[in-house]
């Protein structure tokens, strides 16, 4: 497995991959790897040639007071996950490789991205979606593998696919979640035992909700 940290390098890589008719998947993450993102690099694996696995915390999704700095890092434990999980590359550049001095375009999703999530964290979508495009044009993929577990993400993700006519494939794997029920994330290491047993209660009244509506 190659871990790339060089857009140039990496773009390159990719170009050639193409070129000799292999289909790329790329499965972007900020890291702190757990089994939904292993998931994700199984679709990968079964839907293309060479999987490419990006690590990048990226901060121009984070708004201010948000946990930019204290999110959970562990590169080296992330790429030894990938190894055994059968990805091809590792990419995982630096902040200032990806927004150089004096950077100043972004991409903005104006519709999908506007309630939920867009309403409490107004900048937030306009960073994943300008990340997403970089390491689309970066990595090449013919296949993106995004979770469930974040629903409105990939939906605007797939709007701006569309709507800027990029040739790439979204794939969402389906959410995976801990043993007690709640969703596999990252940044569930940040909750207390209460405030665990009240996020529990989200899927449980989602569940108990979808069961009344299908026996009428």
């Amino acid at each position: 497995m190659q871990t790339i940290q060089s857009i140039h390098e990496m773009q390159s890589h990719a170009i050639s991959l193409r070129a000799s008719g292999q289909l790329i998947g790329l499965v972007p993450t900020m890291g702190c790897l757990h089994e939904g993102h292993l998931s994700l690099i199984d679709i990968a694996k079964e839907k293309t040639d060479k999987v490419i696995v990006s690590i990048f915390v990226n901060p121009t999704q984070f708004g201010p007071n948000e946990d930019y700095d204290e999110y959970p890092r562990n590169l080296e434990q992330d790429v030894a996950i990938c190894l055994e999980r059968g990805a091809d590359i590792v990419f995982n550049p630096s902040s200032e490789e990806i927004y150089p001095q004096g950077y100043s375009t972004y991409v903005k999703e104006e519709r999908v991205g506007q309630g939920m999530c867009g309403i409490s964290r107004p900048i937030h979508f306009r960073g994943v979606t300008t990340i997403c495009l970089k390491l689309f044009n970066i990595t090449r993929p013919d296949l993106a593998v995004f979770g469930q577990k974040d629903a409105q993400q990939c939906a605007v993700i797939k709007k701006m696919v569309s709507d800027l006519n990029l040739p790439i494939e979204i794939s969402v794997g389906p959410t995976l979640r801990d043993p007690d029920g709640l969703a596999t994330s990252s940044r569930n290491r940040y909750l207390s035992e209460l405030q665990r047993a009240d996020a529990l209660s989200i899927p449980f009244a989602l569940e108990e909700g979808r069961r009344l509506v299908e026996e009428g």
